[in-house]
């Protein structure tokens, strides 16, 4: 396996991977509190530190940049600051950001969270989770024409924002599938219905739960048995569903097997997901099986959830990961 890791990483022929997803902003102030507001029983913030990352499906775009994949992105953002930040920042990483539009109608989404020390008091958000329109909906998809023919996979990355409704979403899974495309999906939501005809669906315990109307997800046997409603609804591939600190699990119709975590410590499961529908997305991208994929990002998972806050991995930290363990 390490072998074949090595050939993908020396190969000149970097995996072409389109992400189409929610775009944000996550602003962070950071700072110190003493002392209680005289006007409210809040506490006073001194702040100390401000700062802006990519959130959403940026955070996917950011992993898959990380372990060398040449990426476009698309999604919508708003005509303000934040919408040039997003642009700026994948303009800085070489992200190609044509296919990013303008919906004049709503603001970018922006999720503000205040700090003291690593204590979070608060959190604002700045968003419109409306549908997108059938006219910003045929933008899109003029735009992407082009780009989904020259993937080598494409990575829907939902996080109910309103960017996929449900006919877009066809529409994308559809094109996608006419031109020999596999589609992953980060999924959000109850409808999954509008992801039929994905390749793989990667949601997490509870969404899984929730989405197939389980009242919960406690053994393989439950497992089974909500993921089978699940491809009931989308007639998809695989099912891949992440565990937290226990690991994951890919389920065809007919089969199962579990990855067990890889991590000797957990500080952090922020951002993991994302991690790993990455690195699954980059390495089916490059040739490998799901099985060998999802291995690896059980790799990439066990590094990321080391760390505190959204992170991501390197091919060469995911070979010390396997070396290690």
């Amino acid at each position: 396996m390490i072998n074949k890791i090595r050939a993908i990483q020396s190969s000149s022929n970097k995996p072409a991977i389109l992400v189409i997803g929610d775009l944000m902003i996550d602003h962070y102030i950071i700072g110190s509190a003493s002392r209680l507001s005289p006007e409210a029983p809040v506490p006073i913030v001194n702040v100390k530190n401000e700062s802006v990352t990519l959130g959403g499906a940026g955070n996917v775009v950011q992993n898959l940049v990380t372990l060398g994949a040449q990426v476009t992105v698309a999604g919508l953002i708003g005509n303000d600051t934040a919408g040039a930040q997003v642009i700026e920042i994948l303009a800085s990483e070489g992200v190609e950001t044509h296919t990013i539009i303008t919906d004049e109608t709503r603001p970018t989404t922006v999720k503000t969270r205040v700090l003291a020390g690593s204590h979070q008091l608060v959190r604002i958000d700045r968003e419109t989770t409306d549908t997108v329109s059938d006219t910003i909906a045929d933008e899109l998809m003029n735009h992407l024409k082009g780009y989904m023919n020259k993937a080598d996979i494409i990575v829907l990355s939902d996080y109910n924002k309103g960017l996929f409704s449900p006919t877009l979403t066809q529409r994308l899974i559809i094109e996608a599938n006419n031109l020999g495309k596999k589609v992953v999906i980060d999924p959000k939501g109850l409808n999954y219905e509008k992801y039929k005809g994905a390749y793989i669906i990667k949601p997490n315990r509870k969404e899984l739960a929730e989405a197939a109307k389980a009242e919960k997800i406690n053994s393989i046997e439950s497992l089974q048995h909500a993921a089978k409603a699940i491809f009931e609804q989308t007639g998809t591939a695989y099912l891949v569903v992440t565990l937290s600190e226990e690991g994951m699990v890919i389920l065809s119709e007919s089969s199962h097997k579990l990855l067990p975590v890889k991590a000797t410590e957990v500080f952090d499961v922020t951002g993991a997901g994302d991690t790993v529908l990455a690195t699954m997305a980059y390495f089916i991208a490059a040739g490998l099986t799901i099985e060998e994929a999802c291995e690896l990002a059980n790799h990439a998972a066990a590094i990321v959830i080391r760390q505190v806050g959204s992170a991501t991995t390197t091919i060469d930290e995911i070979i010390s990961d396997m070396e290690r363990s």
